[in-house]
């Protein structure tokens, strides 16, 4: 077990560490997730659903419980009636849906576990979850790729978009430019995206949703994180009390001290 936990780590780690060398040598800029939907329990919520039914067919979150979702305001019978789609009982942790060997069948690699995607992400580009913002919002229809989708966050990526009926569907347009240093070399300049079908959310919507999910997963990552930084302050007060009180203190005990 320790073996398996250790690799893991590093897994991350290397994971990390190439996609911050992605945004340090100047990829897609990474767009800023709005921060205050961690705290926001109707956005968690909201994640929480879009994740079981966007996200869990195919990835696992296998350090994650469906009973924490307790803690972000979501009941027994709410989660057992509306969330449980891999499993019966509220205890069991979040798997995949899909079978491994068919996702390796068709995805080429089996679809990595989402359970810390969102700290594994980080990099000099920013946080885990300005990629995870920036790469679900940034699909595009490309029928020279197997699934016929494209990345301009993460090029030639496995995964087709999973949320191509809320945002619907578009092309990336591209102007060739002459390469001013190499003589007969030619780059393509993305120019932006032009919509061929709707979906069902207005792009605001459909960016909102995106930053639910996304608050989700970083919720998902460490949910303690809130209740530990709550916790510190109140410590950091107390210390900054008790040490007024210990200064007077020792003031009074040494004044007639000679």
């Amino acid at each position: 077990m320790k073996k398996i936990l250790l690799s893991l780590l590093a897994a991350l780690a290397l994971i990390g560490a190439a996609g911050g060398a992605r945004a340090s040598e100047g990829g897609y800029a990474w767009d800023k997730f709005p921060e205050q939907k961690t705290i926001d329990v109707a956005s968690l919520q909201n994640g929480a659903k879009l994740f079981v039914n966007y996200c869990i067919g195919c990835h696992s979150a296998a350090f994650m419980r469906y009973n924490r979702m307790n803690d972000i305001g979501l009941s027994d019978e709410v989660i057992k009636k509306n969330l449980l789609f891999t499993t019966d009982k509220v205890g069991e942790t979040m798997k995949a849906a899909i079978d491994p060997r068919q996702a390796k069948a068709w995805f080429g690699t089996n679809p990595p576990d989402l359970s810390v995607i969102a700290r594994s992400r980080a990099g000099s580009g920013g946080s885990g979850a300005d990629y995870l913002y920036t790469y679900l919002r940034n699909y595009y229809r490309d029928d020279t790729k197997p699934t016929g989708w494209n990345n301009m966050v993460y090029p030639n990526v496995a995964m087709p978009n999973p949320l191509w009926e809320l945002q619907g569907q578009r092309i990336a347009k591209f102007v060739e430019e002459k390469n001013p240093h190499e003589e007969g070399q030619v780059t393509h300049r993305f120019e932006g995206f032009e919509t061929t079908s709707k979906g069902t959310l207005s792009e605001h919507d459909f960016d909102e949703a995106v930053a639910d999910i996304v608050a989700y997963m970083q919720w998902m990552g460490e949910p303690a994180q809130h209740t530990r930084t709550r916790i510190g302050v109140w410590v950091l007060l107390f210390l900054a009390v008790f040490t007024v009180i210990a200064w007077r203190l020792n003031a009074a005990f040494w004044k007639d001290v000679k």
